[in-house]
């Protein structure tokens, strides 16, 4: 992959860079999230859970160029994580929101793509994040990898999102063994 990164992403990068934030999503992740996001319909919605210092949010942005009617909601369970992201300029259609993902997530509506990168909304409260997909979304979960298990609490807790999901009569899904290990799902239209 090439080290030209984005200008937003270039952006974030630095912020979370220069604070010590070690946790933003790969850049082969995040290339594939622009795609996703250059596919979110008109007037859709994207949902991402675990803003970190904004690395993710920026190549949603990259992926929805220049467009602004699509609405971007990025929700980090840290105020001083989310200070982060907030360092970054961000177009108008991109809310950052600091709480409870699924607190948030249960109250927020529908999304045409959930990005799943916090253990809110993965780990706990799953379920909620599904139901928060609308049909035809899509639903990118991040960080599978075994080896990237920190404890065997961590390898518990995936192998459960790993079940679900490819498990889950609502979803078709698909294991990617690439960068930080992926689970890619999209909601059945009924």
């Amino acid at each position: 992959m090439s080290t030209h990164l984005p200008e937003p992403v270039a952006r974030a990068t630095a912020v979370a860079r220069q604070a010590g934030f070690t946790m933003s999503c790969e850049p082969e992740v995040g290339v594939l999230l622009a795609v996703l996001a250059a596919a979110v319909p008109a007037a859709g919605r994207i949902l991402e859970l675990g803003t970190g210092a904004g690395v993710g949010t920026a190549w949603i942005t990259h992926g929805l160029a220049t467009r602004t009617d699509v609405e971007v909601v990025t929700v980090d369970s840290n105020q001083a994580t989310a200070e982060l992201a907030a360092q970054t300029p961000w177009p108008p259609n991109v809310r950052l929101v600091v709480g409870d993902a699924v607190q948030v997530t249960a109250r927020e509506g529908v999304f045409d793509l959930v990005f799943a990168d916090a253990q809110g909304g993965k780990w706990d409260g799953l379920e909620t994040t599904i139901a928060a997909l609308r049909p035809g979304g899509h639903l990118l979960v991040d960080d599978m990898t075994p080896p990237r298990f920190a404890d065997a609490h961590h390898e518990h807790k995936t192998s459960e999102v790993r079940a679900r999901l490819l498990s889950h009569p609502d979803l078709v899904s698909v294991s990617i063994a690439w960068s930080s290990g992926l689970i890619l799902s999209t909601r059945r239209r009924a």
